[in-house]
């Protein structure tokens, strides 16, 4: 994964509260969705200048209050992520992935069903 899709976790809980709205928000904003922890208005504001940095976000100052919106897609981070996080962890092994997941019990049934389908879908193509 390049440098510039690394993301450290507070980058990434600030993205995906970006990505859900799906508009342009503001700090403030931004700040009053952040449930998992307790953070000043400065250190989003800092979070946000990183993510601008990093191409992640475009900061729109042509008013008094700045709006921050993505720049870089939530499917495309997730995809890389996710290639990453395969590579490294499980050396690109899918079944060492998913055996590990239903070690812990976060494999439901639903998900059997859908991976299930989602393999039967990847045969016939």
């Amino acid at each position: 994964m390049s440098k510039k899709l690394k993301l450290s976790e507070a980058e990434q809980e600030i993205m995906m509260i970006i990505w859900e709205e799906e508009r342009p928000l503001t700090s403030n904003f931004i700040l009053d969705q952040i449930t998992s922890r307790t953070l000043a208005l400065s250190t989003v504001m800092t979070v946000l200048a990183r993510l601008c940095e990093k191409g992640f976000v475009h900061c729109d100052r042509t008013t008094r209050t700045n709006y921050y919106s993505a720049l870089v897609p939530r499917e495309a981070y997730l995809e890389e992520a996710s290639h990453e996080f395969l590579q490294r962890m499980h050396k690109s092994s899918i079944a060492s992935m998913i055996t590990a997941l239903n070690r812990k019990g976060a494999i439901s049934e639903q998900d059997i069903t859908e991976l299930r389908r989602m393999l039967d879908h990847l045969d016939h193509h």
